[in-house]
């Protein structure tokens, strides 16, 4: 065994003991990060090349700082994005937010579907969504101006339109035209602050995460947003913590002007999203 490869050892054993979920996986990603090569080939090398300040990094992981404030980066589906203080980090649940999200913008009879990605964060799903569905219009909308730093960074030379506004009161000039309305809010209750997790309770901002005494504040404002924005028989897909399973979908009610609202598993097999369609007349 080369070098790296026991000092990542080492600190995987450092990580596990700390309480980090991944401790390998991130221990390795450290290490590539740092040397400038694949998680892969990290048995190519040379001792000599070894950097101390390996060990830098994995204190700062052994610390709880998210491993993606480290080195700067998150992958989501195809994408690489830039992200740090101030932004929330892409989850891989999201991911199967996006997957339904795409596969129904494609079941629609629409030559250039509009889509709307309400607290866009980093920018993550209207990303992809503009990169995997090709002809899509896709608009996006984030308040914080300290995310915003790291959305316009990643949205950069995309055509993606990113203004800074209330989700709540964004895109007055679309009323009506939207095919697809996404948002991955803040749904986490304010009563469950010391559960969540010290890299997200610690390290992402507290717009991105905290929604009133159950969590579901906003996700009831934008049940509003997205029947103003969405055209008859347009679809609203909204991610929600895995213990508000059935609870989302009756925010959208028939008596508000929704049909076949109904929740949806992740790939863990947890209650991840609810969607709804917008009632004809």
């Amino acid at each position: 065994m080369n070098l790296l490869l026991a000092e990542v050892a080492q600190a995987t054993q450092r990580l596990a003991d700390a309480g980090v979920p991944s401790p390998r996986t991130d221990a390795e990603e450290l290490a590539a990060h740092l040397h400038g090569v694949k998680r892969s080939e990290l048995h190519t090398v040379p001792d000599a090349d070894f950097d101390a300040r390996y060990w830098e990094v994995v204190a700062r992981r052994e610390a709880r700082e998210p491993l993606q404030h480290i080195t700067g980066r998150a992958y989501f589906r195809y994408l690489e994005l830039q992200v740090g203080p101030g932004v929330f980090v892409p989850r891989p649940e999201t991911e199967s937010v996006v997957g339904w999200a795409i596969d129904a913008v494609r079941a629609m009879d629409v030559v250039e579907p509009c889509i709307v990605d309400l607290c866009t964060g980093s920018g993550a799903i209207a990303l992809a969504l503009a990169q995997e569905v090709p002809r899509s219009r896709v608009h996006a909308v984030e308040l914080s101006e300290d995310a915003l730093k790291w959305t316009r960074k990643n949205m950069a030379g995309s055509r993606v339109d990113l203004r800074q506004g209330d989700a709540l009161t964004a895109f007055p000039d679309l009323d009506g035209q939207v095919d697809l309305v996404v948002s991955n809010p803040p749904y986490i209750p304010l009563t469950e602050w010391e559960y969540v997790a010290p890299e997200a309770r610690d390290h992402d901002p507290e717009l991105a995460l905290f929604s009133g005494e159950d969590g579901l504040d906003l996700i009831r404002g934008l049940e509003r947003t997205a029947h103003r924005l969405l055209r008859p028989g347009g679809v609203v897909v909204v991610e929600h913590a895995d213990t508000q399973g059935g609870q989302v979908p009756w925010i959208f009610t028939e008596e508000r002007g929704w049909a076949d609202a109904a929740d949806h598993p992740d790939l863990n097999n947890r209650p991840r999203f609810a969607t709804a369609r917008k009632a004809l007349p």
